[in-house]
């Protein structure tokens, strides 16, 4: 673990996920033990793409983008014809695949808003506060929807809200993972809004084949977090899964009354079934 003292853990995931699943530590891929508190970045862009730049060439839409080919240790073959070139084919794909309130559990809700703009991006500024920002020309779309479990019988909400980042190659989605890795090192506390901020965070990072069978790449965040509205500290998580060019974030964010398991589970569910959903859509045939 890097730029981070303490113990972790390595959760592992089927290379292949069904439908229907547990599945535990996808999101999260390293528990890190010892940490507390957490929350989303609502207002700005809670599953935090950000900082998605490369010095990859600049492309218009349609333009030539190389296509990932299977990688080593996943079973699954992403279809050429079926990957996203345009805006147009990102924002598509990214509807298909953003968690809806669903996915996280029984009685979870649509918050307002519920969807982000796709055509802005989620960055860490140099003052370590979030702010939107155009897309860079490597980010085809970033959609963001955001869910809760209301508030009920003296406990707070849990928040919960999901990214889909459609980059144009590959290797810009790679940089993105980079560049999101270093950036609690560089910002070990945040300002998401002007009434939330995240302290304490750790963060680490596994590549397919060390710990993490079910994406090229995984990244996760664990920390406290504070708001004007649900106080704190609280339980925050974060996580972010590869598959090629594609990147999906969650968050998830606690309240009083709220234990990390609850969260974790959901949070994990909810990244298995998008990184099923991506699969099915861009799977060639057999």
């Amino acid at each position: 673990m890097r730029g981070a003292a303490g113990e972790f853990t390595v959760c592992g995931g089927s290379g292949r996920l069904r439908r229907g699943a547990v599945v535990v530590g996808l999101a999260v891929g390293v528990l890190l033990v010892g940490c507390s508190g957490g929350g989303d970045a609502s207002g700005t862009d809670p599953a935090k793409p950000g900082a998605a730049e490369s010095g990859a060439e600049a492309k218009g839409d349609g333009g030539p983008v190389r296509s990932p080919s299977a990688t080593p240790g996943l079973d699954w073959t992403p279809d050429d014809s079926r990957l996203p070139r345009t805006r147009a084919q990102a924002l598509r794909l990214a509807r298909e695949v953003a968690a809806e309130p669903r996915r996280w559990g029984s009685g979870y809700v649509k918050r307002s808003p519920y969807e982000s703009d796709p055509d802005s991006l989620a960055v860490l500024d140099e003052d370590c506060v979030w702010q939107r920002e155009p897309l860079p020309p490597s980010v085809l779309t970033s959609f963001t929807r955001y869910s809760e479990l209301p508030a009920k019988g003296g406990r707070g909400p849990i928040r919960i809200a999901a990214t889909v980042v459609v980059h144009r190659e590959a290797a810009d989605a790679d940089w993105e993972m980079a560049r999101t890795l270093e950036e609690a090192l560089r910002c070990p506390e945040q300002r998401l809004s002007g009434s939330e901020r995240i302290t304490g965070l750790l963060s680490a990072g596994l590549p397919l084949g060390v710990g993490n069978s079910a994406s090229d790449d995984v990244i996760s965040e664990h920390g406290e977090y504070h708001s004007d509205e649900l106080g704190g500290p609280h339980y925050y998580v974060w996580g972010q899964n590869r598959l090629g060019q594609i990147t999906v974030s969650v968050v998830g964010k606690g309240s009083k009354g709220h234990t990390q398991e609850e969260i974790d589970t959901a949070v994990h569910e909810g990244t298995g079934a998008m990184l099923v959903d991506i699969q099915a859509e861009l799977e060639a045939s057999e």
